[in-house]
């Protein structure tokens, strides 16, 4: 595409001239400034969602997701909304109270761009209204020990891991469920953890603190589907943990999740089974463990 053009205008003209459906990959790269790709050339953000729609009003099949992602960045949240779905996550409870939880909340533009190359070049991050960093945040606790004069040794088991995660996951939940109410959308990140010490070095967070999930915030087009769940047997057990008929509801909802994914051009993950294994074979972000040790995390305990 990139032999074809050299300006805005005779971009606009080559759509009807070529064809150009060869391109669309390098026509996304061309159109979105992720700022993911050495050497990569943009528009402005209002020329780049103009020429998506004017790429598939040709009658070339239009992605379900396109209006999606481009009503993420045509549309800024209110700073009101922003501020109730922040004190909803603020609200959720935490264990003893302890409020090992802190939040980033990233609008700036580079450094959103930033956070999405170092997720592994996740685009939502970077063209989402609103990206919430979820930090489990043992830093603060540490103050108030320093204040009553005593040693904390929390962060130092893996009962104050497992405590600093769990929170930032139901203050996470808090504030889903909050935007979805006001009609946003959300995207949960956990790339976030792919590079986490740079993560911390950009957001400056300090000892006995890791970034544990991130949330991309903004207000889509239309509701999308919701996946196809595995069979409500799996998740919920009575009394004890049922194992009886769990390979059969497993196969069964495989057999679901071909169909499904075919309807949104997913085909190559295959099915539910296939694609868990084929990414839990492995230790998909293996520098964790080195950083939450770098933190004070020393899991001695």
């Amino acid at each position: 595409l990139g032999n074809h053009v050299d300006n805005l205008l005779d971009l606009r003209t080559s759509l009807f001239i070529y064809d150009i459906l060869p391109f669309e990959n390098e026509f996304y790269t061309w159109t979105y400034h992720y700022g993911l790709i050495d050497g990569q050339r943009c528009v402005t953000t209002q020329n780049a969602i103009s020429l998506w729609r004017l790429f598939y009003s040709k009658g070339i099949k239009k992605p379900q997701i396109l209006e999606q992602w481009l009503n993420y960045l045509e549309k800024d949240i209110p700073e009101d909304v922003l501020q109730t779905i922040l004190e909803a996550a603020h609200a959720m409870p935490t264990s003893i109270n302890g409020q090992q939880v802190s939040l980033v909340v990233v609008r700036d533009k580079d450094t959103r761009l930033n956070l999405a190359r170092l997720c592994g070049g996740q685009p939502w991050v970077a063209k989402a209204a609103v990206f919430v960093l979820f930090v489990a945040d043992f830093y603060k606790t540490s103050l108030a020990a320093d204040l009553n004069k005593v040693k904390q040794v929390i962060h130092e088991s893996a009962e104050g891991e497992l405590v600093g995660f769990l929170d930032c996951g139901i203050s996470m939940g808090g504030m889903i469920i909050a935007a979805e109410s006001l009609g946003l959308g959300i995207v949960p990140i956990g790339g976030i953890r792919k590079e986490a010490q740079s993560v911390i070095d950009l957001l400056g967070l300090p000892k006995y603190t890791f970034p544990v999930n991130g949330l991309c915030i903004g207000y889509p087009a239309d509701l999308s589907q919701q996946k196809p769940r595995l069979p409500l047997a799996t998740f919920i057990h009575y009394e004890k943990y049922q194992r009886a008929n769990l390979v059969e509801d497993i196969q069964d909802y495989d057999k679901q999740m071909v169909s499904y994914l075919k309807q949104i051009n997913r085909s190559e993950e295959v099915n539910w089974s296939k694609h868990t294994s084929s990414i839990y074979q492995n230790v998909y972000f293996p520098n964790v463990v080195t950083t939450l040790k770098d933190q004070g995390f020393t899991h001695k305990k």
